[in-house]
Formats: structure tokens, C-alpha cells, sequence
């Protein structure tokens, strides 16, 4: 346990995004679900509450620690594969590499993200948008069984055939409902898939745009792709270092020859690289979005529904290439297909009420954009096309605190109400968004 006089505490208690400012009363590292448990007990007895991390991705919105334990799980790692039932288990710990790395040893894939280092719990428990979400649905739609400690300090098992409301509510209410020490999932058959990234120059941005837009509210449910328009700053080297750019990529379950015709017009539009090719599943993984160490990150998000032209009109004024002050990164995911089917038994996020996920995102400290400016300028790119969202938001992408009931269907929230009342009370669990 470190406490804050001890010479270790500011690198623990430091979040995946340097510019949330976590100062906890308390620091625990378990090594296990045993010691894991005994901290739960010791922390309620002082009268602290508790907030589990891994990784420390979206932490912004859980607020003051300094009145409670920060458990770091990262040090409870360990993945096993069952390739005849084609089911994950992972430790509190693990990140989506390892996962990816085990399942690929069987022929499997997960419904992982676009990073390898972020941790598979807060991921899951959130929902998780993978490269396969349009096909397969949310990572949290595959949990088949949680092992946590309670609030009492208890250890129990929710699965099919135990605690079967507690698992409902853990695929998709966050860390409201215990500590999570180790996470069963499906995963699914699948050597190969169609992936890549197409690149224009940023001037192209507005026909790159509006195609996409177009093209995507038509694509087959085994297609997922993502839309960014970056502007790279000069610190990155290489051929591509201080250029803007606008890129597509994604992936396609499915044939090679199928893939290529359905990525036909966006090929049209003769981008200037063009990565798209079959190879196998496992390095998706490889291909992150963001940058996969700590930094200073600013970001704003919101779910979308249709784009009309006045729409992408209002993207390109915040985004485009004639856009001053522009963050480096607004990027448009493609929602839709098994996303927007509900099986409101399967869980609490089981349908993303929306065809796009925006967001915008930017590092602080430096060029381009003033620290102090940063947020404010990715509220901008937000608000430009605010009378376009749904009002749900997608919580797992959501970095500053909403009002939690606004992201599940009616009747979700008052479900998931009754359950945490149930399972605590006295309300020890702190998560990033309460319920």
C-alpha cells in the first residue's frame, strides 16, 4: 500500500492521460484475487472507497480520490485459451495484445480495440468498439462469465448459472458492481480478414468525406471502418512528419475478392497509399489509432446519427483543410449493422442508438494547440455538428463526467439502479461513470 508520503506515489498514481491529476489516498497493487479482496475489506473499514485501474484509460470523469484506494491491477496478468469451446480468460491486468497473441494460436480472434495496450476489464466492462463491431457486436455482448470481489470483501463467480443478474449488468455498466478480478469471453473463428489503411492528402478531405459518408451507410454488416483527418505534427519523423492527412481504414470479414469490389469506390478516389490486403487477424492489433504510451490528451466525443450534406459542411469548417486552429485528430467510426440490433437480455449496451461515433482529440502541452486551449477546441468540432447527435453517449469514449443514464435505454438505468443497491449499498465502488 503507498501512501502519499512515499517516494513511489506520484508515478503510481499517474493515469494513461498525464493530464488527470489522480492523488488517491491510497495505493494498492494485488497480486491476486486473495489480496485483492483483503484491500476491498481494509479500505471499507476505514471508510474509503475504492476505484479500480489497469491501465488507467478514461480516467478524467471519476473526479476526487481523496477518499479512496486506488487498486491497481496491472501486475494481475494471465491469459488461457479453451480453443474447443473458443473462450478467453483473462486476469485483471492484461491488455489486448496478449489476448490477441494467445487467441491467434487457434485459429481465434477477440472483438478487441484499436490499441494494444489498453487493458481488456475497462474495455470490456464499458462495451469496447472493436475492428469487428459492426459484424459481431460490442466486446461486452461476449462475456460469459466475471470473477470478482464484492463489497463485502467477498470472491463470487457471475455466469450463466450463477449470479446471472450480475452478469448482465457487468457487460456494459462499468466498474459499478465490484472488482473485477478475471474476465471469461467468446472469441470467434477467424485466420484471416481484409484490413488496411487508404491516405489522401488533407486536401482531399471534403470528396474523401462526403464518399465515405455515402458509402458507409450501405456497407454490409462485415465491414467497420473509421474515417480520421490528422495533422501530424513535425516531432514524428519519417516521410510523413508535419503533413495533414485523411485516412480510411477498417477491416472486412470476409473473402479477399469480396472485400476488394465492396472498398471499390473509395479506391476510385486513387489514394495516395493503399495497405489494404488479407492477412491474419492477429495484426489488427498492431495498427493503433492513438499513441500507445502515457501522454497529455484532450478529447470530446458524441454518437451521431445520419450526416447530410449541412452536416459535412460543419465538419469540414471545424476539420478540413481550410480549418485554423484544427485539433490533430477528429476521426468518424462507422456504427451500424449488429450495433444497431438490441437483445436487451445479452446486456445493458447491447445497441448503439447511432450511425457515426465522433471524436476529436489533441495532445497538450505543445504545438499545436496551447494546453489551456485544448479541450475548448475539441468541445468546437463537437458542437459543430451537435444538432446532429443522438444524446447517447458512448461512455467508454467519454472523457469528462455526463450524466450516465443518458447512455442506456429506458429502462436500462433503472435496472442497473436496483442491481448496484443490491450488490453495494453503501456505495463503495468508484467508477469513471457512476450508476
Amino acid at each position: 500500500m503507498l501512501l502519499p508520503d512515499d517516494h513511489r506515489y506520484d508515478r503510481a498514481r499517474a493515469a494513461w492521460n498525464l493530464a488527470v491529476d489522480q492523488r488517491p489516498a491510497a495505493i494498492a497493487y494485488p497480486a491476486d484475487a486473495g489480496e485483492a479482496a483483503e484491500v476491498v475489506r481494509a479500505a471499507a473499514a476505514a471508510g474509503l472507497r475504492i476505484a479500480p485501474q489497469a491501465t488507467g484509460h478514461n480516467a478524467g470523469p471519476l473526479g476526487p480520490l481523496g477518499e479512496a484506494v486506488l487498486v491497481r491491477t496491472s501486475g494481475m496478468i494471465g491469459t488461457t485459451v479453451d480453443p474447443v469451446a473458443r473462450r478467453a480468460r483473462v486476469r485483471a491486468g492484461v491488455r489486448w495484445l496478449d489476448v490477441t497473441e494467445a487467441a491467434a494460436r487457434h485459429g481465434l480472434a477477440a472483438r478487441h480495440g484499436s490499441s494494444p495496450t489498453v487493458g481488456v476489464l475497462g474495455y470490456s466492462l464499458g462495451g469496447g468498439l472493436g475492428w469487428y463491431a459492426r459484424a459481431l457486436g460490442q466486446q461486452a455482448d461476449a462475456i460469459t462469465a466475471a470473477e470478482l470481489v464484492t463489497a463485502g470483501g467477498e470472491l463470487v463467480r457471475a455466469d450463466a448459472a450463477h449470479e446471472t443478474g450480475l452478469l448482465w449488468a457487468l457487460r456494459g455498466g462499468g466498474g459499478n458492481f465490484g472488482l473485477v478480478t478475471a474476465l471469461e469471453f467468446e472469441l470467434f473463428p477467424a485466420p484471416e480478414v481484409y484490413a488496411g489503411t487508404l491516405l489522401w492528402d488533407v486536401r482531399h478531405t471534403e470528396a474523401v468525406l462526403r464518399r465515405w459518408i455515402d458509402w458507409a451507410a450501405g456497407a454490409p454488416d462485415e465491414v467497420t471502418t473509421t474515417l480520421r483527418v490528422l495533422r501530424l505534427p513535425d516531432s514524428l519523423g519519417g516521410a510523413w512528419a508535419g503533413r495533414s492527412l485523411v485516412t480510411v481504414d477498417g477491416a472486412v470479414l470476409g473473402a479477399a475478392e469480396r472485400a476488394a469490389k465492396l472498398l471499390r469506390p473509395l479506391r476510385e478516389l486513387a489514394p495516395a497509399v493503399d495497405t489494404f490486403t488479407a492477412g491474419p487477424a492477429r495484426t489488427l492489433v498492431h495498427r493503433p489509432a492513438y499513441p500507445g504510451g502515457p501522454v497529455e490528451l484532450a478529447a470530446d466525443s458524441a454518437v451521431l446519427g445520419d450526416l447530410p450534406p449541412a452536416a459535412v459542411d460543419a465538419l469540414l469548417a471545424v476539420a478540413g483543410p481550410g480549418a485554423t486552429a484544427a485539433v490533430p485528430l477528429v476521426e468518424l467510426r462507422q456504427l451500424g449493422g449488429a450495433l444497431s440490433r438490441p437483445d436487451p437480455a445479452r446486456g445493458p449496451l447491447s445497441m448503439m442508438d447511432g450511425r457515426f461515433l465522433l471524436s476529436a482529440a489533441t495532445i497538450l502541452g505543445g504545438p499545436p494547440l496551447a494546453y489551456e486551449r485544448g479541450p475548448a477546441a475539441c468541445r468546437r468540432v463537437v458542437d459543430a455538428v451537435a444538432a446532429y447527435a443522438t444524446g447517447r453517449p458512448c461512455l467508454n469514449f467519454t472523457t469528462r463526467a455526463v450524466d450516465t443514464r443518458t447512455a442506456y435505454p429506458e429502462g436500462v438505468w433503472e435496472r442497473l439502479k436496483v442491481i448496484r443497491a443490491a450488490v453495494d449499498p453503501d456505495g463503495l465502488w468508484l467508477a469513471n461513470h457512476p450508476i
